[in-house]
């Protein structure tokens, strides 16, 4: 695993930068597990667009992730690792005892031929996924639960890691990657290790094609608009606007925007460090 350069052959290939793909044994999905995935251009129902920037982009199968992991006490065998056009991390289809097959995201480290299991009491090795309460004190982990059985939604992007810093009988304490510490229901199920791919933040796209491709259109700068459009736009020349940044529609940015107090309890810390 690692980040591959070229030589500045052109302009476009001058900065840009891709990942090797050394860990990857196959370029052929598992077809049961793939799903239609429509886009929406931005658009609503009525065809408007309401979320801008958004259009194109290359054609994608979803990928059905097993984020619950609930598939208790049946071994599986990790039959491939493999690139999620969806995701930063990779993918691992694992092969259970009875047959079954089924997708994970990926840890780092983990090969083809590895024997992983979910449940209570399994050993404590990269891949295998139990309860908070049953994981020692220190150990990382990722695809962490909110609500037991409710599915990993917490730690899942490329090379992210959480740390499990406290237990108590309730709730535990998991200090997340943005220093945020966090109360999680001690029953909530967590995969030991690190998540693949912790090149991904290094990836240089290099050219504005390569954006397109993932479906983002260009994003105008509001004073470079006509103030019909953006607060910030017309003025003399190259003007600065003349106010804080804010939307098109004059909200501020860069405010707090959380209103979800009924979890405020569930954090000790803030990523902020208050």
């Amino acid at each position: 695993m690692g980040v591959k350069k070229y030589n500045p052959t052109s302009p476009g290939r001058r900065f840009q930068t891709v990942s090797d793909f050394g860990e990857i044994t196959t370029d052929k999905p598992h077809e049961p597990l793939l799903k239609a995935l429509k886009k929406t251009g931005g658009r609503n129902s009525y065809g408007r667009v309401t979320a801008w920037q958004r259009g194109g982009g290359n054609k994608r199968l979803y990928r059905v992730i097993d984020f619950k992991r609930d598939k208790h006490g049946v071994p599986a065998l990790v039959e491939t690792i493999e690139y999620d056009p969806n995701r930063s991390a990779r993918i691992a289809l694992l092969k259970y005892r009875d047959g079954e097959r089924r997708y994970i995201v990926s840890p780092q480290g983990l090969k083809v031929g590895d024997d992983l299991i979910s449940g209570r009491g399994v050993e404590i090795k990269t891949g295998n996924a139990l309860p908070l309460n049953e994981i020692p004190l220190g150990t990382f982990i990722h695809n962490i639960e909110l609500q037991p059985g409710g599915g990993a939604k917490l730690v899942r992007s490329a090379g992210l890691s959480a740390q499990l810093i406290a237990k108590a009988e309730d709730y535990s304490h998991v200090k997340l990657s943005s220093g945020e510490v966090r109360l999680i229901p001690s029953l909530c199920m967590a995969t030991i290790g690190q998540v693949s791919n912790p090149e991904h933040e290094n990836i240089s796209l290099g050219k504005a094609g390569r954006v397109r491709w993932q479906g983002k259109r260009p994003h105008v700068r509001g004073v470079a608009m006509n103030p019909v459009d953006h607060p910030l736009g017309g003025g003399e020349g190259k003007s600065s606007g003349g106010r804080p940044p804010c939307s098109p529609w004059g909200k501020p940015e860069g405010v707090k925007t959380r209103q979800n107090r009924r979890t405020d309890k569930f954090i000790v810390k803030r990523r902020g460090g208050k």
